[in-house]
């Protein structure tokens, strides 16, 4: 989708489509819906007082205009109630005004900034929300059909305001609007592409070449490399497959590392799993959606793209630890006993809790940037955080209040919700292995999975200021809502990059 800021006024934009706003209980619409509804004779009112447009949130109406204004169709979106509109609600105002104008067919729209008026909201904040909602409710999963799907998606928007005073916070607000729904779109195509396709090499091949476009410092280790390490936990994980690991290293500002607060992002990327000879069952374990168990790599990868091009001025790393796991007779065993980075060793109870086991040594390799200030790491880990809180929020883990509290700073300014779960001490009693230091499940792990995993994790920190997000419940979507079309969802990207703009605005 192209993006452009025009000044004007919007009933005289030329656009397929012209969208305006109106909060519940207006009788008499100002601003530009009050220009478009005086340049059509009122109709707007006249809606209003017949009940068909009452601004409730998200609903839209159509109105045909009849060459009254340059644009043919005004669509009119609600805000809700004025005292709950947020950014979150212009999000979704956007997102469902966007929606429909694609359905009726429309290529070229123009919008005014949701919020940016009487809504109250910074300007530069709202157009950015309104970018970044209308670009992601606009995007469709990479398909490798034989021929193309037809596409009922706008191609242009036009954000349109009448103050030539406002253009330039309008503007910054785009652009950075653009920048992070452009690296969310990258790491849902990451996740949505087939594992056949997006196989370890593939991932982070992309992440090398992403790393030239946007400037930053990108280092790719082998299997030989982990193995000088002694990254021996991750690589049982990699043992049964034939395509071979990689573990991607990014930086933005890494020549000024010393100066600049370092902050780690640590992504699990598995890139399908079966669960090892701990086979998921075929329905509905190993289902064909395994391909997006590397989500989490995939939106440390974006992330750091995201934070190259927004300049941010802080020292960000990306670790991606990326392989499958597979069975072969190689594989690992439950019962195998493996030694880490870190010394620490780890009985294998499960081999379908793979993903902390490679988070493991990731984790390790963290431990090297001596002066971070901030590791969190996100994984879709468990299944029971699925059960725990449902497709509402993700789990946040972690024993560090501060960080807690700008991590749920960071999800109440971009809606991608987090709920702290307990770190209570008892949970390491349950993962304590007769023959190894930890063990890497428990049994049944479909109820006690969720913390236990968060303190084998911890086991493997080296000190430093830790979170750990368990995305599993929120990466794909099963069912479409504002900003999430059906599929892959990237969640975390715009809350990791929200997290690091707070951190370069308020410093540490």
């Amino acid at each position: 989708m192209d993006i452009s800021v025009e000044q004007g006024g919007i009933q005289q934009t030329a656009a397929d489509c012209v969208i305006v706003n109106l909060f519940e209980g207006v009788r008499k619409p100002a601003g530009a819906t009050g220009a478009v509804d005086k340049a059509l004779g009122g109709r707007i009112q006249e809606l209003i007082a017949l009940g068909d447009c009452q601004g409730e949130m998200g609903k839209t109406t159509l109105l045909h205009t009849f060459g009254a204004i340059p644009a043919p169709r005004v669509l009119v979106v609600g805000l809700g109630a004025r005292e709950d509109f947020d950014l979150q609600a212009a999000r979704n105002a956007a997102a469902r005004a966007i929606k429909k104008a694609g359905e009726i067919g429309c290529k070229r729209v123009a919008t005014i900034v949701h919020g940016g008026g009487i809504g109250g909201l910074d300007l530069e904040d709202a157009a950015q929300a309104v970018v970044e909602a209308s670009m992601l409710e606009s995007y469709r999963m990479p398909r490798q059909a034989s021929e193309e799907e037809p596409s009922k998606r706008v191609d242009e928007l036009l954000i349109v305001e009448f103050n030539p005073d406002h253009i330039p916070a309008i503007e910054r607000g785009a652009g950075r609007g653009r920048i992070i729904a452009e690296s969310v779109m990258m790491a849902r195509d990451l996740a949505a592409t087939p594992s056949n396709i997006a196989t370890p090499t593939f991932i982070a091949e992309a992440a090398r070449q992403m790393a030239n476009e946007v400037g930053l410092h990108c280092r790719i280790l082998e299997r030989e490399d982990m193995e000088a390490l002694g990254m021996n936990i991750l690589l049982a994980v990699a043992k049964g497959s034939d395509e071979p690991p990689k573990f991607v290293i990014l930086e933005h500002n890494r020549e000024r590392a010393d100066e600049l607060d370092t902050v780690v992002f640590v992504g699990k990327g598995v890139t399908f799993d079966t669960g090892g000879y701990s086979l998921k069952v075929a329905n509905p374990g190993m289902v064909w959606k395994m391909k997006y168990d590397m989500t989490g790599a995939a939106d440390v990868i974006a992330a750091l793209r995201a934070a190259a091009l927004l300049d941010t001025p802080l020292h960000v790393v990306g670790l991606a630890p990326l392989c499958e796991n597979m069975i072969s007779g190689r594989a690992q065993k439950p019962g195998d006993v493996y030694r880490g980075m870190t010394g620490k060793t780890m009985e294998v109870i499960s081999t379908d809790a793979e993903g902390r086991m490679i988070l493991a040594d990731a984790l390790a390799y963290a431990g090297q940037y001596e002066n971070a200030r901030a590791v969190i790491d996100l994984a879709t880990l468990t299944g029971a955080i699925s059960i725990a809180l449902g497709p509402k929020a993700a789990g946040l883990f972690t024993e560090d209040e501060a960080l807690r509290d700008r991590l749920l700073a960071a999800a109440e300014a971009t809606g991608e919700r987090l709920w702290p779960m307990p770190m209570y001490e008892e949970y390491m009693e349950d993962i304590k292995s007769d023959f190894a230091d930890v063990k890497n499940s428990t049994s049944p792990a479909k109820y006690q999975g969720v913390s236990t995993s968060a303190k084998f994790l911890q086991h493997f920190t080296e000190g430093y200021p830790w979170a750990h997000l368990d995305i599993a419940n929120m990466a794909w979507a099963q069912k479409a809502r504002p900003l999430y079309p059906k599929g892959a969802t990237a969640f975390g990207v715009r809350l990791l990059v929200q997290f690091l703009r707070d951190w370069g605005e308020q410093g540490a």
